[in-house]
């Protein structure tokens, strides 16, 4: 399977930034790749207010437009986020998995949400308007089980563990990393995700500015599970493309096989066969 990671500069303009996203899937099939994963926020970078105003149900409009063109194409699309509609006033941020015929095979909500102040004066919380997740979701596709996370998720090697365990062999991870850690944390924190899980990771990602002063860092890559970076994007939208192969997740696992190794569980507790 070729997988490709777009990279966008979406704002405030949803129609402008579907178009572009359309546009990049198409690109991305022209050239062979037979999964399509889009960055978070894929239809709007812009004011909590226009988040709330635009955000849809699951099967709303803006949805549906992914799932027809992933069954147009007959390719996986992983529409990663877009702003779903949950109680008055307040959204989820949610990313779907579409398979070739257009079906959602997956729908992941944004557990762990962004509410941070960085050292350059940038104050940010997400959950001012979105509302956490509260399920871990990994589907099974046709290339592979996908485990689904979003983002700030990046930070919380334990839900990558725990989607490990539930089988995950490939992770998404589609973003809007700020520049101010990207810079640093990044690519650091990407591969250790695909070493600590020996997995596939695929991260689309937001690049450049936005407008209101939000400036995201860009670097959509994909890492196999030795941790090497095969495929980055270059600076503004675009994409990049690799092959996952099942022959080296299934050599990596083999050489090293840490998940079958681990003793102590996500709750720090050791199970009673481990204690020997």
């Amino acid at each position: 399977m070729i997988a490709a990671a777009v990279q966008l500069t979406s704002t405030e303009d949803r129609a402008r930034n579907l178009r572009e996203a359309m546009r990049w899937i198409d690109e991305a099939h022209r050239r062979g790749a037979g999964f399509v994963a889009l960055p978070e926020n894929v239809d709007l970078m812009g004011s909590e207010e226009a988040k709330i105003a635009g955000a849809e149900a699951v099967d709303g409009p803006t949805f549906q437009a992914f799932a027809a063109r992933a069954k147009a194409l007959g390719i996986w699309v992983l529409a990663g986020t877009l702003a779903e509609r949950a109680s008055p006033g307040r959204i989820f941020n949610t990313s779907v998995l579409y398979d070739p015929e257009g079906a959602a095979a997956a729908v992941y909500r944004k557990v762990h949400l962004f509410d941070v102040d960085l050292a350059d004066g940038v104050r940010y919380r997400e959950s001012r308007v979105v509302e956490s997740g509260r399920e871990l979701v990994v589907a099974e596709a046709g290339f592979g089980r996908v485990g689904l996370s979003i983002c700030y998720d990046l930070r919380f090697p334990e839900l990558f563990r725990a989607l490990a365990q539930k089988g995950a062999e490939i992770l998404a991870v589609p973003s809007a990393f700020t520049l101010h850690t990207g810079k640093d944390h990044w690519e650091v924190l990407l591969r250790a995700r695909a070493i600590e899980n020996t997995a596939y990771v695929i991260a689309p990602a937001q690049v450049g500015r936005h407008g209101a002063g939000r400036t995201t860092y860009g670097n959509a890559m994909i890492v196999d599970p030795w941790g090497a970076v095969i495929a980055r994007c270059s600076d503004g939208p675009g994409i990049c493309l690799a092959e996952l192969s099942p022959e080296v997740l299934l050599r990596v696992r083999r050489e090293l096989p840490s998940l079958g190794h681990r003793r102590v569980g996500v709750s720090g507790s050791f199970s009673d066969t481990d204690r020997g």
